[in-house]
């Protein structure tokens, strides 16, 4: 069986957890801790990141960063993760869904503007499969209305918009290490900083609203409680898992596009003849080959090409059901303007195996199995 997903693995991941008890430091903030946040401080450009116990986590540190409050609107799509509206509603906001792109699955930048209220507080985006949205857009409406923007990239890392690595354009961006995810640490994620006035708070918070960090870097002579805040520290042997990626995360990366730019080519056909839509890249958008999926005509012909790839062995899925049709959505948010697309083109997509461990034979196998469905 050719499964839908395998946590990223290099075969070093048990050599840096021992470096790691060895250190007799695994709590939060050791030395892989420090390594992994260095390696992204560096390669994003961030004035600061802080790796945390999940994407989820990231996002609720996020949103009292941006102290969002009780009665503040935030603008995002309805498809995506329930984290990324969860962060918000838990400060007691509500969350005003707006539709999608269908040939990105983005929040549709046009729409944005036309929801904003005299509630609004903030803009929560998502690149979906890690692909951009459209930034400079979204940006200057942010800007004109005295906005904040928090950038959900929990699907983006090494991707970029126009040069810039997405996570970092935003006031906020959020990665996530799930094991889902290009680079793992089993649950972990990371919180990307912008703005250095903004450091110092996020380290509090994060430290259970104390000062603890400054203790650490030998700035105060003992620690205290400064502000409310919870324990957003990951444990030094996850971070140990995921810095060894880190290590070879070109060549991860590289295998991840040399399977996605397979499964292009073996399925273009497919496309050329209407029978199914493949992803679209916009110009000056890099992605990261996260997730190879095509679009079915409808949720019934999804339903069989599922079941059919299952009997070959092949394990494929479908992905968010849009938030504002869950309770929680209807609870907690409202759809402002028309459901175009995001109902309709979440019911067409189908998600086929991608992960670094799979081969281009088995890539071939997976593209010939949806071709003989068609008919090809």
């Amino acid at each position: 069986m050719i499964r839908f997903n395998v946590p990223p693995y290099t075969g070093r991941e048990m050599e840096n957890i021992q470096k790691a008890i060895e250190s007799m430091h695994i709590c939060g903030d050791g030395i892989f801790t420090q390594k992994c946040s260095e390696y992204l401080e560096k390669t994003t450009g961030s004035a600061r990141c802080l790796l945390t116990t999940s994407c989820t986590h990231a996002l609720e540190m996020a949103a009292l960063l941006c102290d969002i409050k009780e009665g503040d609107e935030v603008i995002l799509p309805s498809y995506t993760f329930v984290s990324t509206a969860d962060a918000f509603v838990l400060r007691g906001a509500k969350v005003v869904f707006v539709d999608i792109r269908p040939d990105t699955m983005n929040i549709d930048e046009t729409l944005i503007e036309d929801a904003i209220t005299e509630k609004t507080k903030a803009i929560a985006l998502v690149h979906y499969a890690g692909v951009a949205c459209e930034m400079d857009v979204i940006m200057d409406i942010a800007r004109r209305h005295h906005l904040m923007v928090v950038e959900d990239a929990a699907q983006a890392m090494m991707c970029t918009y126009k040069g810039q690595p997405l996570g970092t354009i935003g006031d906020f961006g959020c990665y996530s290490f799930h094991e889902t995810k290009n680079f793992s640490m089993g649950e972990g994620g990371a919180l990307l900083i912008r703005d250095k006035r903004y450091i110092e708070e996020a380290e509090i918070l994060r430290e259970k609203g104390t000062d603890r960090s400054k203790y650490f870097r030998g700035q105060v002579d003992k620690y205290r409680w400064q502000n409310f805040g919870s324990s957003y520290l990951p444990s030094d042997m996850n971070a140990a898992y995921l810095y060894t990626q880190l290590e070879i995360a070109d060549e991860i990366n590289d295998a991840r596009l040399a399977r996605w730019n397979q499964y292009y080519e073996l399925l273009k056909p497919l496309a050329e003849a209407g029978k199914i839509e493949l992803p679209v890249i916009p110009e000056g958008c890099v992605h990261n080959g996260h997730m190879f999926y095509i679009k079915t005509k409808d949720m019934e012909e999804r339903a069989r090409l599922i079941a059919f790839l299952k009997e070959n062995e092949i394990l494929s899925v479908f992905h968010y059901v849009p938030l504002h049709s869950a309770p929680a959505g209807i609870k907690f948010g409202r759809f402002h303007g028309e459901d175009r697309y995001t109902t309709k083109e979440s019911e067409r997509l189908l998600r086929l195996p991608m992960f670094y461990q799979l081969t281009g034979e088995q890539t071939d196998y997976i593209a010939g199995k949806v071709k003989e469905f068609y008919g090809y």
